[in-house]
Protein backbone atom coordinates (compact mmCIF):
# COMPACT_ATOMS: atom_id res chain seq x y z
CA UNK A 1 0.00 0.00 0.00
CA UNK A 2 1.49 3.34 -0.99
CA UNK A 3 2.40 5.60 1.86
CA UNK A 4 0.44 8.73 2.42
CA UNK A 5 1.83 12.20 2.91
CA UNK A 6 -0.10 14.77 4.83
CA UNK A 7 0.16 18.29 3.54
CA UNK A 8 -2.12 21.01 4.37
CA UNK A 9 -5.64 20.17 3.17
CA UNK A 10 -5.60 16.56 2.10
CA UNK A 11 -3.61 13.41 1.71
CA UNK A 12 -1.82 12.43 -1.48
CA UNK A 13 -0.20 9.11 -2.39
CA UNK A 14 3.48 8.85 -3.37
CA UNK A 15 3.83 7.25 -6.80
CA UNK A 16 7.49 6.31 -6.59
CA UNK A 17 9.07 2.85 -6.76
CA UNK A 18 11.38 1.91 -3.95
CA UNK A 19 14.66 0.96 -5.71
CA UNK A 20 16.50 -0.38 -2.67
CA UNK A 21 15.16 -3.99 -2.87
CA UNK A 22 15.84 -4.05 -6.61
CA UNK A 23 19.44 -2.94 -6.08
CA UNK A 24 19.90 -5.50 -3.30
CA UNK A 25 18.75 -8.33 -5.56
CA UNK A 26 21.02 -7.15 -8.41
CA UNK A 27 24.05 -6.99 -6.11
CA UNK A 28 23.37 -10.51 -4.80
CA UNK A 29 23.09 -11.83 -8.38
CA UNK A 30 26.30 -10.03 -9.34
CA UNK A 31 28.16 -11.66 -6.46
CA UNK A 32 26.78 -15.10 -7.39
CA UNK A 33 27.92 -14.69 -11.01
CA UNK A 34 31.34 -13.41 -9.95
CA UNK A 35 31.86 -16.42 -7.69
CA UNK A 36 30.60 -19.07 -10.14
CA UNK A 37 32.22 -17.71 -13.35
CA UNK A 38 35.77 -18.92 -12.56
CA UNK A 39 34.43 -22.36 -11.63
CA UNK A 40 32.95 -22.99 -15.08
CA UNK A 41 35.46 -24.85 -17.23
CA UNK A 42 35.72 -23.62 -20.82
CA UNK A 43 35.00 -26.16 -23.52
CA UNK A 44 38.04 -27.71 -25.10
CA UNK A 45 38.07 -28.68 -28.76
CA UNK A 46 40.12 -31.72 -29.60
CA UNK A 47 41.70 -30.89 -32.95
CA UNK A 48 43.25 -33.59 -35.12
CA UNK A 49 46.99 -33.68 -35.37
CA UNK A 50 48.90 -33.78 -38.61
CA UNK A 51 51.34 -36.58 -39.14
CA UNK A 52 53.66 -37.50 -41.95
CA UNK A 53 52.64 -40.16 -44.40
CA UNK A 54 54.77 -43.27 -44.49
CA UNK A 55 55.01 -43.05 -48.26
CA UNK A 56 55.03 -39.94 -50.41
CA UNK A 57 52.50 -39.90 -53.26
CA UNK A 58 53.71 -40.95 -56.69
CA UNK A 59 51.85 -38.13 -58.38
CA UNK A 60 50.62 -34.77 -57.05
CA UNK A 61 47.76 -33.02 -58.83
CA UNK A 62 47.50 -29.38 -57.76
CA UNK A 63 44.28 -27.41 -58.19
CA UNK A 64 44.78 -23.65 -57.97
CA UNK A 65 41.90 -21.25 -57.23
CA UNK A 66 42.67 -17.63 -58.12
CA UNK A 67 41.11 -14.47 -56.70
CA UNK A 68 38.53 -14.43 -59.50
CA UNK A 69 37.54 -18.05 -58.64
CA UNK A 70 39.04 -19.40 -61.85
CA UNK A 71 40.37 -22.95 -61.63
CA UNK A 72 43.76 -24.09 -62.88
CA UNK A 73 45.10 -27.62 -62.70
CA UNK A 74 48.83 -28.26 -62.46
CA UNK A 75 50.02 -31.72 -63.44
CA UNK A 76 53.64 -32.62 -64.29
CA UNK A 77 54.63 -28.91 -64.41
CA UNK A 78 51.90 -28.21 -66.98
CA UNK A 79 49.21 -25.72 -66.01
CA UNK A 80 45.85 -25.54 -67.75
CA UNK A 81 42.74 -23.53 -66.99
CA UNK A 82 39.40 -25.32 -66.97
CA UNK A 83 35.81 -24.87 -65.72
CA UNK A 84 34.43 -26.57 -62.61
CA UNK A 85 32.32 -28.97 -64.69
CA UNK A 86 35.40 -30.52 -66.32
CA UNK A 87 37.49 -30.66 -63.14
CA UNK A 88 36.35 -34.05 -61.85
CA UNK A 89 36.76 -35.85 -65.17
CA UNK A 90 40.21 -34.30 -65.71
CA UNK A 91 41.41 -35.31 -62.24
CA UNK A 92 39.99 -38.85 -62.58
CA UNK A 93 41.70 -39.35 -65.95
CA UNK A 94 44.99 -38.03 -64.52
CA UNK A 95 44.74 -40.44 -61.57
CA UNK A 96 44.18 -43.52 -63.73
CA UNK A 97 47.88 -44.11 -64.44
CA UNK A 98 49.17 -43.67 -60.89
CA UNK A 99 48.19 -45.93 -58.03
CA UNK A 100 49.23 -43.51 -55.30
CA UNK A 101 48.25 -39.96 -56.30
CA UNK A 102 47.17 -37.00 -54.19
CA UNK A 103 45.10 -33.93 -55.03
CA UNK A 104 46.05 -30.66 -53.36
CA UNK A 105 43.83 -27.58 -53.48
CA UNK A 106 45.68 -24.25 -53.28
CA UNK A 107 43.37 -21.27 -52.90
CA UNK A 108 44.03 -17.56 -52.57
CA UNK A 109 43.43 -16.40 -48.99
CA UNK A 110 41.00 -13.71 -50.18
CA UNK A 111 38.73 -16.16 -52.02
CA UNK A 112 35.34 -17.10 -50.58
CA UNK A 113 35.30 -20.31 -48.58
CA UNK A 114 32.28 -21.39 -50.61
CA UNK A 115 34.40 -21.71 -53.78
CA UNK A 116 36.84 -24.07 -52.06
CA UNK A 117 33.99 -26.17 -50.70
CA UNK A 118 32.45 -26.41 -54.19
CA UNK A 119 35.71 -27.77 -55.59
CA UNK A 120 36.06 -30.26 -52.73
CA UNK A 121 32.44 -31.35 -53.14
CA UNK A 122 32.89 -31.84 -56.90
CA UNK A 123 35.95 -34.02 -56.31
CA UNK A 124 34.28 -36.00 -53.54
CA UNK A 125 31.19 -36.73 -55.66
CA UNK A 126 33.47 -37.98 -58.44
CA UNK A 127 35.12 -40.40 -56.02
CA UNK A 128 38.54 -38.76 -55.94
CA UNK A 129 40.58 -40.01 -52.98
CA UNK A 130 43.27 -38.17 -51.00
CA UNK A 131 42.17 -34.56 -51.35
CA UNK A 132 44.05 -32.06 -49.20
CA UNK A 133 44.39 -28.33 -48.69
CA UNK A 134 47.62 -26.43 -49.16
CA UNK A 135 48.41 -24.04 -46.31
CA UNK A 136 51.17 -21.62 -45.52
CA UNK A 137 52.74 -22.22 -42.12
CA UNK A 138 53.19 -19.22 -39.85
CA UNK A 139 56.72 -18.53 -38.67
Amino acid sequence: MPSLVSRGRGRRTINEINMVPFIDVMLVLLIIFMVTAPLITPSVIDLPSVGKASKQPDQVIQIILDKDESIEIKLNDKTSRLPLKELASTVKSAQEGATNSAVIISADKNIKYEAVVKVMDTLQRAGVARVGLSVQLAN
